[in-house]
């Protein structure tokens, strides 16, 4: 498996080139995405969006290319694979827990502490290092960045409602056109 702190080192200074910050570096060896193929995945976004269009996931991967082609970091063949987080996006930095206070999510400690491994509640922020989340039935639990092992946000309809989208331009002249079903209409007639 490649190194990924080193990976992320050299992929960083990419994305901030472009005004992204990276999100996570992942690696699956079986691939991702139904690739039966090694990936490296890398996830960013724009600050102010915390998204990514399509248009900067190809500008950053063709930078990642570029810069890969020269010092040819992974010694195996692998896809390339640059997203935005999305919706339901991965909580992988401190930050992460503050900006998206108030949501709900679903986190799994590296090591049980307090006989739990698993969390689902609402994030609540962070003090420090620690980060304090809101679990409906225990009420307040902390646990400190380093006992992190990985947490996503859920899917909720005030998460939706809080994420805008990047650009809705255009959205309010689309129309549905009707569809034209020739065999519909030969029945029909016939």
């Amino acid at each position: 498996m490649p190194d990924l702190e080193k990976l992320t080192a050299l992929i960083a200074p990419e994305a901030k080139a472009l005004g992204f910050d990276v999100v996570r570096v992942a690696w699956f060896e079986n691939g991702a995405q139904g690739s039966d193929e090694p990936t490296l995945q890398v996830m960013a976004e724009r600050p102010d969006t915390r998204q990514l269009n399509i248009d900067d996931c190809a500008a950053l991967s063709h930078r990642i290319s570029d810069r890969f082609d020269e010092l040819d970091p992974i010694e195996e063949a692998y896809r390339l694979e640059v997203s935005s987080p999305g919706i339901d996006r991965p909580l992988t930095r401190l930050a992460d827990f503050a900006d998206w206070a108030g949501h709900e999510a679903k986190i799994e400690l590296a090591e049980p502490m307090d006989g739990r491994k698993n969390i689902r509640g609402d994030l609540a922020g962070v003090e420090g290092d620690i980060i304090l989340v809101d679990d409906r039935k225990a009420g307040r639990l902390t646990f400190p960045f380093s006992a992190l092992g990985h947490a996503k946000l859920l899917l909720t309809d005030r998460l939706i409602a809080s994420t805008a989208p990047i650009n809705s331009d255009g959205a309010d002249e689309v129309e549905a056109e009707p569809i034209n079903d020739e065999a519909q209409e030969d029945e029909d007639n016939g």
